[in-house]
């Protein structure tokens, strides 16, 4: 995924923006580690902590205000911050959550199997129940999983590029891919999801396999350097399998530079602003679209049957593969998005059409029907 930065819910300043609510406070910054405020003085209920503003740019511009307005539907005080990207902040803000503010419930989208798992022993010791948000914290026990069915993310994908592909008139498919962070889970299940369908071809010998690398961190500039390297390899590339839609950028710089942007066909994921723009312009073939709602609604939702003491939600389950142990989970379900159905993500309320609709995309977007 791809993000940015929210503060104070009684502050608005040139750098920060605030998504405050009654009975709910939202707070972290771009300029400092955290934030930690909180708009109301009866008890935090609730504790959530996002993990960065670098894998994805939604768990600023979509999942804190979907997570936000939720907590005020469900008039719950609900404390939601982000670690930008430290493991050690993500770890401090859990320790306040629990430790001083008594929070009933946590929801946490770990940076990493070994911070995430030192956060939920001690929110277990406690008696605080933790809901795993989008990333499953593997081998950590978890008390719930709410996230999309990231395997389906993947195999989306890979369908879609060798749609793409076809489309595109690419009968000697050589294809690069890029894939997110060992560290993240879902960007296994991701890999897992489209190397199902790519797979079978590269054996057959109807795609050529030109390279493949794990991104560190999700890092964009990291995934631009990569994708030059092979490139430099292999100028036969074609196609690129990216796994989401900051690095699907970098890569597609890189094409604009050598001058070939908009004849190789790129992925990505997450729906972003920019992913969308490469859409309308040709640069990038499709993206994935998960809409911040359907994990932070029932995310929530949960949060306040555990804390009213009746669970009556439906869940599915999902295997840990750390410890083999069932986790029981609400999987949503995600949506390819191309040129015929890019304007999804502006009505969904997950990319805002100022930010896509850029007088340079003014055209492109009333052509496909994106409206304020």
């Amino acid at each position: 995924m791809m993000r940015k930065a929210v503060l104070s819910a009684t502050v608005v300043g040139a750098a920060a923006l605030a998504f405050g609510v009654a009975g709910c406070s939202s707070s972290s910054s771009s300029s400092s580690a955290s934030g930690s405020s909180t708009t109301s003085s009866s008890a935090v209920q609730v504790g959530i902590i996002l993990p960065d503003t670098v894998s994805s740019a939604r768990y600023v511009n979509a999942d804190a205000p979907a997570l936000t307005a939720e907590c005020k539907v469900k008039a719950l005080n609900c404390d939601i911050q982000n670690a930008q990207g430290v493991p050690a902040t993500q770890q401090s803000l859990a320790d306040k959550m629990i430790n001083t503010e008594h929070v009933q419930v946590l929801i946490l989208d770990p940076l990493n199997t070994t911070v995430g798992a030192a956060i939920e022993k001690e929110a277990h010791a406690a008696g605080v129940k933790t809901i795993d948000y989008d990333r499953l914290d593997t081998g950590a026990s978890p008390d719930y999983y709410v996230s999309y069915d990231n395997t389906k993310v993947g195999q989306l994908q890979g369908q879609a590029l060798v749609d793409a592909a076809k489309a595109m008139g690419i009968t000697k498919p050589d294809v690069a891919i890029l894939d997110g962070a060992t560290t993240d889970h879902n960007a296994v299940l991701f890999n897992q999801g489209y190397m199902s369908v790519l797979n079978p071809l590269i054996k057959a010998g109807t795609w050529k396999e030109a390279g493949e690398q794990w991104v560190t961190n999700w890092d964009n500039p990291t995934a631009g350097t990569d994708f030059t390297s092979m490139y430099n390899k292999d100028h036969n590339i074609n196609v690129v399998m990216v796994a989401n839609d900051g690095m699907a950028n970098a890569v597609i710089q890189d094409l604009k530079n050598l001058g070939i942007a908009g004849k190789v066909v790129v992925s990505g994921q997450d729906s972003s602003a920019a992913g969308l723009q490469n859409i309308l312009s040709g640069d990038q073939s499709f993206s994935i679209y998960k809409a911040a709602k359907g994990e932070a609604v029932p995310a929530v939702d949960l949060a306040a049957q555990i804390i009213g003491g009746n669970v009556t939600e439906t869940f599915t389950s999902v295997t840990d593969p750390t410890n083999n142990t069932q986790v029981k989970s609400i999987l949503a379900t995600p949506v390819v998005i191309t040129k015929s159905n890019v304007d999804q993500p502006v009505k969904g309320g997950d990319d805002k059409y100022s930010d896509v609709c850029t007088s340079a995309f003014a055209a492109a977007c009333s052509a496909a029907g994106i409206t304020q």
